[in-house]
């Protein structure tokens, strides 16, 4: 069970996919619009209401990009999302009526417990980025430096408070129809962090090593890929590849953007000045380029095209993060929003990726410069190598599959 954007969604079709491929029958329980990322490889697909483009479009959605601060935006994010819990219930419960067991996302984790508790199913936490508090970092979703050991503690109980309080409208209904007592969001997740249950983190331990602080049964188990079922490029993009030296990635996956047709120019030029070649993913943002050295693409699998490119330039979302490390190429992350200032800070610590530009600082002069570092400076190039060889050797469906079966499941 998740919701989000696609980051939220893709690598657990990859997940799915393990599992079904060991023997268990899985549903993706997420947003009718992504349902065509499992159509036909065994995974079944359960649609929840909900259609998280319309809402980023929408006046509510659009407020997001007039708060320049993580706390700014954890605040208004937050209102977003407890208007919109309430309308998933429906759908979750009858999704877990039939189910055995339930994997929850970070995005419906207060909602997906109180449902197991009513319907006496047991579950696993699976989260895609490091959500529980610790003194070594931050808590991701606020996208801020460290704020000092006790400082990144306090405020990670409070995002962690915060999460809660986006289920806090829907819960009380839930759990009397599941006849469970009343207790407040709060009070619930305490008792949960009481009793230790595990969590299996899916990014790599060498991307983020496992705090030294986390108490036991918190795990990372390396990165669950996204389910590519189609592996061929559309004739375009291959001949384009094919046409000269390897091109920049630019794309801001499920980001939207206030004025995509003034960004589009930025990227072209910068590219430009840098002399490099581009494929400029539309995406959500809109972004749109023309000219024999630009190629604009709709999706497409970042496994495929991502091995192909001389660098990568994206919005530094969990999953995109993952698939460009994979790849072993270098960076630019361009953050907006939420946990995308913590990945980029991961990808510029571990030396593929020159520096962080986030989107307001973003210019013509900043990428084209940024740009020329990664691709022409050789050690990002061989430090993205490695660290892309040794995130391909790990298996990070695996401890998730002993987890199941160990539930006898």
């Amino acid at each position: 069970m998740t919701a989000g954007s696609r980051g939220d969604v893709a690598p657990y079709t990859g997940l799915g996919h393990g599992l079904s491929r060991a023997g268990h029958e899985v549903t993706l329980v997420t947003h009718a619009r992504f349902e065509p990322l499992v159509t036909g490889y065994g995974v079944r697909f359960h649609p929840l209401p909900v259609d998280p483009l319309a809402e980023l479009e929408s006046s509510r959605g659009r407020g997001l990009h007039r708060s320049t601060t993580g706390v700014g935006k954890l605040v208004r994010v937050v209102a977003l999302a407890r208007a919109l819990a309430g309308q998933m219930t429906d759908d979750l419960v009858a999704a877990a009526r039939s189910s055995d067991l339930l994997l929850l996302s970070g995005s419906v984790g207060p909602l997906g417990h109180t449902i197991a508790e009513g319907l006496s199913l047991p579950y696993l936490d699976v989260p895609l980025q490091p959500l529980a508090p610790t003194r070594e970092f931050g808590p991701p979703m606020l996208g801020v430096r460290s704020l000092g050991t006790v400082g990144n503690r306090i405020a990670g109980h409070g995002v962690s408070v915060a999460v809660e309080q986006v289920f806090a409208g829907a819960l009380p209904a839930v759990r009397e129809r599941l006849g469970l007592p009343r207790t407040s969001a709060v009070a619930a997740w305490r008792a949960r962090e009481r009793q230790g249950r595990p969590v299996l983190h899916g990014f790599s331990p060498l991307v983020v090593p496992r705090p030294d602080d986390w108490r036991p049964g918190l795990s990372v188990t390396g990165y669950w890929w996204p389910y590519d079922a189609d592996t061929q490029l559309p004739p375009p993009l291959r001949d384009f590849l094919d046409a000269g030296p390897p091109p920049v990635y630019v794309g801001l996956g499920s980001a939207t953007v206030p004025d995509p047709d003034r960004l589009s120019i930025v990227i072209v030029r910068a590219l430009r000045r840098a002399g490099l070649r581009g494929v400029i993913q539309r995406g959500w943002a809109g972004l749109d380029a023309s000219g024999d050295d630009m190629l604009t693409i709709d999706d497409v699998p970042h496994s495929v095209l991502f091995p192909r490119t001389a660098a990568v330039v994206h919005h530094a979302g969990a999953g995109t993060t993952a698939a460009g490390l994979r790849a072993g190429v270098p960076a630019v992350p361009v953050p907006i929003q939420f946990d995308e200032g913590f990945w980029s800070a991961r990808l510029v610590a571990l030396g593929v990726a020159p520096r962080a530009l986030p989107l307001r600082r973003l210019s013509t002069d900043t990428l084209a410069t940024a740009l020329m570092r990664a691709t022409r400076d050789p050690a990002f190039g061989r430090r993205a190598a490695t660290l892309g060889a040794r995130i391909r050797g790990e298996d990070g469906v695996a401890p998730v599959l002993a987890a199941v079966n160990g539930l006898g499941v």
